[in-house]
């Protein structure tokens, strides 16, 4: 019994993987397509976020099972709420990837971002890739490394989202009003998308250390 349900506990961790590969795959295909005004990249990366909602189900009703059928306690129990939670924040990741892409199909065949403010968003898209990635390889090694040097990565989303304040009150800034609102969302979501990847990094963090102040160090947004 107990083999069968150490057996369902690797599939969790795998299915935790497997979802964030396909987060990362989002983010790295909308940057792509937000940047390259690519429409058809756009529009495969707004029809495969189902995989990640149904993915996040999968894996929602695999821990559920668990915790009705196995009664787990102790480290157990700490692994599967972890788990779900993570799953939640994932799903959340891969909404906001979509929210890029569906920016740069609204605007196409026009670039959504202003020539002004590209170097600025090719900066988000690459540290936002970055926290994807490393999140990839902490679900996968629990290497705490990596969760320190994903939050690195968020310090600096967060700068970049500034400048994008900076740019758009700037009296310089020449761009539409459409324009204005879409850098303005688009240095949002790319924020957002950093901070719910900080988040996975402190529940992995609590996991491994047992450290409860670590985890709930900065409000889920």
């Amino acid at each position: 019994m107990r083999e069968i349900f150490e057996a369902e506990l690797r599939q969790v961790g795998d299915d935790l993987i497997e979802m964030s590969r396909l987060v990362e795959s989002a983010i790295t295909r909308a940057g792509t397509a937000l940047l390259e005004a690519d429409h058809q990249l756009a529009q495969e990366v707004i029809a495969s976020d189902h995989a990640i909602d149904r993915l996040e189900s999968t894996l929602d009703e695999r821990c559920v099972h668990l915790l009705a059928q196995q009664a787990p306690v102790a480290t157990d129990l700490r692994v599967i709420i972890t788990a779900l939670r993570i799953s939640a924040t994932m799903e959340r990741m891969g909404d906001l990837a979509r929210h890029v892409a569906e920016i740069a199909r609204g605007r196409y065949p026009a670039q959504a971002v202003p020539p002004s403010a590209r170097e600025t968003f090719v900066k988000m898209n690459d540290a936002a890739v970055h926290v994807a990635q490393r999140m990839t390889s902490l679900l996968a090694t629990r290497d705490l490394e990596d969760a320190a040097q994903l939050e690195q990565d968020d310090d600096l989303l967060d700068a970049l989202h500034q400048d994008t304040f900076a740019a758009t009150l700037s009296p310089e800034w020449t761009g539409t009003p459409q324009q204005t609102v879409d850098v303005t969302l688009l240095g949002r979501y790319y924020e957002r998308f950093g901070d719910h990847g900080v988040s996975v990094a402190r529940r992995i963090t609590f996991l491994v250390t047992g450290d409860f102040e670590a985890e709930h160090a900065r409000p889920e947004v």
